[in-house]
């Protein structure tokens, strides 16, 4: 299986092949001299949205996790195919997880979730002029849209409601750089 993240070292043994990601198994040096084996996870890349109404709601999903046993709220995201730009990926998953299809998307950030175990890397994008098409899900995808006021969202990462990272990050990135400077 051809992965898009590159290994940042030569000396590796892929010790799992996967549906959706490869381990690998390196030998760290330590400061004696010394190695220890480490594990790195290796999926593809992943494009993640952030759909914004032309009111200012924000559209998330309810998504079940099978890894944690839970539907948890999220923006959509999905993995890059073998190849392909994440500016098109952006579009296609958020069109296929929402149902919505964007006539503005533009890159806001992008960021690696978990650089101590894995090479994902993610791309994230605002999506805006939205217009209903309906969901184009997978076979083995369980997503609700919410359609959420900004301020219920904020209120949702304060309180507990929304736990995934990459949501948090994008959202407040938002927040932060983008809605605030617009203001």
């Amino acid at each position: 299986m051809a992965r898009m993240s590159k290994l940042p070292f030569d000396d590796s043994v892929k010790v799992l092949e996967g549906a959706r990601f490869d381990v690998y198994r390196i030998e760290l040096p330590r400061r004696d001299g010394s190695t220890k084996p480490r594990e790195v996870v290796v999926p593809p890349n992943a494009a993640v949205i952030l759909p914004v109404m032309d009111n200012g709601d924000v559209v998330l999903i309810r998504n079940h996790r099978f890894a944690v046993g839970k539907t948890l709220y999220e923006i959509p995201a999905g993995t890059l195919e073998l190849g392909e730009d994440p500016d098109i990926a952006a579009g296609r998953e958020l069109e296929e997880e929402t149902g919505y299809a964007a006539k503005q998307i533009r890159r806001l950030c992008q960021f690696y979730p978990s650089p101590g175990f894995c090479t994902e890397y993610m791309y994230v994008y605002l999506a805006e002029k939205l217009t209903f098409q309906g969901q184009k899900l997978d076979e083995t995808e369980r997503i609700e849209v919410a359609v959420t006021p900004w301020s219920e969202a904020m209120s949702m990462i304060r309180d507990g409601r929304i736990i995934d990272g990459k949501t948090i990050a994008t959202l407040l990135y938002y927040q932060t750089f983008v809605k605030d400077a617009q203001a």
